[in-house]
């Protein structure tokens, strides 16, 4: 298998308040929600770095697509990594992530391992780490 990555989907409880946070809380850029004529269609995609995106999905449609019981969401399972290019990015991101009405799970700090974090969860309990890594040459 070749690596490749191109859609993360994350499956929530409110696809319109999920696409409010996104879109009006974090400036990612979308359509809104698209496929609504299809039943367990509905779904909205956000772009993110070139060709990949991010994608909401009820979970109840996540459910059904893939013949899976739904299941109670647990945050710990997975985490969503948004690295930056330093201190004050991690800071300014985790602010607009709070302002947009995530939890602060983590407040950003110092790392054991020499980097700078901090964890925020969505209103659906996904967990973003935003994080500045000093072995990572992130300027634009």
């Amino acid at each position: 298998m070749k690596p490749r990555l191109t859609v993360l989907t994350l499956a929530v409880d409110d696809l319109e308040r999920a696409v409010r946070f996104y879109r009006d809380g974090l400036g990612l850029p979308t359509q809104g929600v698209i496929g609504t004529e299809f039943e367990h269609g509905a779904v909205a995609f956000f772009d993110l770095q070139h060709g990949v995106k991010l994608a909401l999905w009820p979970r109840s449609s996540l459910a059904h697509d893939t013949g899976l019981p739904l299941g109670a969401p647990s945050s710990t399972e997975c985490s969503l990594g948004h690295n930056v290019a330093s201190k004050q990015d991690v800071d300014a991101v985790m602010s607009q992530a709070r302002q947009a009405g995530a939890r602060i799970v983590k407040p950003s700090g110092d790392t054991f391992w020499g980097g700078y974090a901090g964890y925020f969860a969505d209103p659906d309990g996904h967990l973003w780490e935003v994080v500045w890594n000093p072995q990572f040459d992130l300027a634009d």
